[in-house]
Parts: C-alpha cells; sequence; structure tokens
C-alpha cells in the first residue's frame, strides 16, 4: 500500500466515486497538483471555469438547440477568450494539465475537450468525450443525430470522412474508421488517457521520477493494471530503487505469466535480487 499525499488522497476520493459523481474538472486538477503543481489552488481554477459558464450561459437566446449552444461555446472560447490547440510544441507536457490550459490558453485535444465538456454542461449541453485513436475528441447524442466536435479545431464539427482525415493523418492511411471507435470515454478513462499521455512524455525525456508519480497515479485509477506494475517497477530500476523495481517486476511476472515480454522482464530478476542483497 502506498502513502499517498493530500492530493492523490483527494485524486482517489474523486475518481474512485460512481462516474456520475465525478467532477472531471476537480480530478484533472488534482492530477496536475499530484505530479506537476505541489501548490496548486485547485479552487481558485474551478471557480475560473464556474464564471466561464456564466459568462457563456448569459448569451444563451431564445433559440437554444445544440447547435446554437455549440457556436456559443465555440465563440466565446476560441474567438473571444483565444483558446487553441498547440501544434508548434504538442508535447510540452504542460499541455496535459488543465491549469497551464487556462493560464496559457493552449493544449492538446484532450485538455481542450475537458474544459469544452466542463463549460457545456454549465449550460445544460450534456457532451460525452470520445476516445477516438491519436486525437481525442467529444460528442453529442441526446437525439437520433450524433454531433462530433473538435475542440483541438476550434470545435468545428466533424463527419465520419473527417474521422477517416484525422486516422489518415495519424496512422498514414494504415487504420480505417469504425463506428465502434466513437464509444464514450468514462471520465476515468479520461484521467487515465491525460496520464498515459504524460507517462510517454516523461519517459521518453528520461524524466523517470516524474513519470514515476504519474504511474502512481495511474495504479490509483486501477490498481491491478499489470502494466502499470511493471513500469513502475522499471521506472524503479531507472532510479536505482532496486527492493522497489524487484518488487514490482516480481508481482507483474505472476499476474502476466504469458505476456509477450515475460521473459525479457525475468531477466530483470536476478540482477535486481543481487543489487538488493548488496545493498542489505
Amino acid at each position: 500500500m502506498m502513502n499517498y499525499s493530500e492530493p492523490q488522497k483527494s485524486f482517489a476520493n474523486e475518481v474512485r466515486q460512481e462516474e456520475e459523481k465525478i467532477n472531471l474538472a476537480k480530478a484533472a486538477l488534482l492530477l496536475a497538483e499530484s505530479v506537476e503543481y505541489p501548490n496548486l489552488n485547485c479552487n481558485e481554477y474551478l471557480k475560473r471555469i464556474d464564471l466561464m459558464g456564466r459568462e457563456v450561459k448569459e448569451r444563451i437566446g431564445k433559440k437554444a438547440d445544440p447547435y446554437n449552444l455549440i457556436e456559443l461555446i465555440n465563440n466565446y472560447l476560441f474567438i473571444d477568450q483565444g483558446f487553441h490547440g498547440n501544434e508548434e510544441d504538442y508535447y510540452d507536457p504542460k499541455n496535459s494539465f488543465l491549469n497551464d490550459l487556462l493560464d496559457r490558453r493552449t493544449g492538446i485535444p484532450i485538455t481542450l475537450s475537458v474544459l469544452y465538456m466542463e463549460i457545456a454542461s454549465r449550460i445544460g449541453l450534456s457532451l460525452a468525450g470520445v476516445g477516438f485513436p491519436g486525437h481525442f475528441i467529444l460528442k453529442y447524442e441526446e437525439t437520433a443525430e450524433v454531433i462530433l466536435i473538435d475542440p483541438f479545431n476550434k470545435g468545428n464539427t466533424l463527419s465520419e470522412e473527417d474521422c477517416q482525415t484525422i486516422l489518415n493523418r495519424v496512422y498514414l492511411g494504415r487504420v480505417q474508421f469504425q463506428k465502434e471507435m466513437l464509444r464514450s470515454t468514462s471520465k476515468k478513462q479520461i484521467a487515465t488517457r491525460i496520464l498515459h499521455n504524460l507517462k510517454n512524455i516523461y519517459i521518453d525525456s528520461k524524466n523517470f521520477l516524474k513519470a514515476l508519480r504519474v504511474v502512481d497515479m495511474l495504479l490509483i485509477i486501477n490498481p491491478k493494471s499489470s502494466l502499470d506494475i511493471r513500469d513502475r517497477g522499471l521506472l524503479y530500476y531507472n532510479l536505482e530503487c532496486f527492493s522497489q523495481a524487484l518488487s514490482d517486476l516480481e508481482t507483474y511476472i505472476r499476474l502476466s505469466p504469458k505476456s509477450p515480454d515475460n521473459e525479457e522482464i525475468r531477466n530483470y530478476i536476478p540482477i535486481l535480487r543481487s543489487l538488493t542483497e548488496k545493498m542489505n
């Protein structure tokens, strides 16, 4: 059982609730506080989102169909407030933190989608996240018609052909669009995807300590995730925390005895046992 920091405890309490009770913006801010910003005032950022929602709500006229409400949010966020997708520095970890998005007004598809969803909920527009491959989007499906929204591209609505264009750009034509790709994503899955993005960024930049913080957060959401236990073990190894690495990698082998990388991970065990014995 890991010792949680206060922000981690609050994050755990938030994401372990039933889906409809989870405050996604609060979870995203607690995530940022736990990983990167220990002195973050989450409540101040939540108040800013509340204010944004009130400002959009004040603009609602008599015509309040979904398309009208989407247009109102788009005008407010992307024209008046200047929010935009960060195409110049897409893999900057700041793009994955909701507080940085609010401060810098730029981010990646998933953080822009979180903000968009939060404002929409405050004006009575129910949107769901869509974990579309390589590019997070939103959808409205309260009626027979499904409206797909791309907050990274100023809230443009998407057709299925547009979705294929996104796939072609990300996967170079190797992936074909399927309607199953438009399934709704839970709030826990959204938090998980943000954390996976950060984990990959920190590992690629060899910032193993921050990557370890991220994996700890992933294991708060899903304590039985064998892949995250494996990754934590490998991060401990890189940080020369050999006894912790040994424990996690032995756990991974036990949980996933038929995994493709089982033999590779087993090769670490005698090395770690030897290193651990030398330290005792």
